[in-house]
């Protein structure tokens, strides 16, 4: 079945269109402290360079208000404020942010987001109504506990609250830390409003275990044409949140962007050092936007048949191989020379294609 994707109303954030056709954007967030100015930026410029779309930064009280100030003057990327509790520190915020995240649970009264709804307003920056199942209202969470009709609930009300404010750029997260219930959470909201999805599984954990949970949940999402912004959340990762993101988005087949590495498990048909090769490979090629079929074949038995798909492919065999390009053979050389001769394949396929 094809891939179609849900069309959701357009916001902009600081200059990054999320929704309708745009791009699905990847965002991350900072864990330095946001009153260490200096710490952000640090972060923030490494998130740049990692690809990130979007960032956000928690904001506790006025000193870390203060400092965001200063750093979105600074910043190389989009910043979205994460507020609890303390809805005057929203307001002051979108005198100078991009967008705001509340989670309407604790927030406060209607006449307290009603007074977010006018900053943001004015200064036309959109919200992200932020439903996690660990922080529902308790109107809510007394009828229907905890689960998904809850959320479901939560969000409809907050939604409706927003837009009896006459105010419609609102972008909505479903999150639970379980890949099933994260799952239904969108895909039941998905039918009911127009707004683009922020995707996400919260509090997803390490590395290991974000990594899967993320590629479940967030894969399965995208491929029903659900989603338009994501967070990979991770405990105390940065450049691998993005990574991992756009990962997902690149082997679901959702969204191209970058290299596309194909390469053959290890097993007893292969003569050569097939993982240095790989690992050569990967990191020489990371820095590549142009979407790209690159194949890395330890032995012949599926390796001519893999590079029939691939714009650009290696072949080891007994001490030599193959490089082809788009299914022709380009060169037949020792071990020892393929990998520079394949390297060099690949970049001239991305300079003609940038000269297309």
């Amino acid at each position: 079945m094809a891939y179609t994707r849900f069309k959701t109303k357009q916001i902009n954030v600081g200059g990054v269109l999320v929704g309708g056709d745009a791009p699905i954007s990847t965002q991350s967030m900072l864990f330095s402290k946001t009153r260490d100015i200096k710490g952000c930026l640090d972060q923030l410029n490494r998130l740049y360079f990692a690809g990130a779309d979007i960032v956000r930064l928690a904001c506790l009280d006025m000193a870390d208000a203060r400092a965001l100030k200063e750093i979105k003057a600074q910043s190389p990327l989009p910043l979205i404020v994460d507020i609890h509790f303390n809805y005057k520190l929203a307001v002051f915020c979108a005198e100078f942010i991009d967008g705001v995240r509340i989670n309407p649970g604790n927030i406060g009264s209607k006449d307290n987001i009603k007074e977010v709804v006018k900053a943001c307003k004015e200064r036309k920056i959109p919200i992200r109504i932020g439903i996690n199942h660990g922080s529902i209202e308790k109107q809510f969470a007394d009828r229907y506990g905890y689960g998904i009709e809850a959320m479901l609930a939560s969000a409809q009300y907050n939604i409706k609250l927003l837009e009896d404010f006459d105010f419609t750029d609102i972008k909505i997260s479903m999150k639970t830390s379980d890949t099933q219930k994260t799952i239904e959470a969108y895909e039941r909201l998905r039918p009911l409003v127009s707004y683009p999805f922020h995707l996400g599984v919260t509090e997803a954990g390490t590395k290991f275990h974000s990594t899967i949970k993320s590629s479940i949940a967030l894969g399965n999402l995208l491929l029903k044409g659900i989603g338009d912004t994501m967070r990979v959340s991770m405990t105390g990762e940065l450049e691998e949140e993005i990574r991992v993101a756009k990962a997902i988005l690149q082997d679901s087949g959702v969204q191209k962007s970058g290299i596309n590495i194909i390469s053959c498990p290890t097993c007893g048909r292969i003569q050569s050092d097939l993982v240095k090769a790989i690992k050569i490979v990967e990191e020489k090629v990371k820095h590549i936007k142009e979407p790209l079929n690159i194949s890395v074949m330890g032995c012949v038995v599926n390796a001519l048949g893999e590079a029939k798909g691939a714009d650009v492919a290696i072949a080891f065999g007994k001490g030599q191989g193959l490089v082809i390009r788009h299914g022709e053979v380009v060169a037949k050389l020792k071990e020892n020379e393929l990998v520079d001769r394949f390297l060099q394949e690949v970049e001239d396929e991305v300079r003609v294609r940038k000269e297309a």
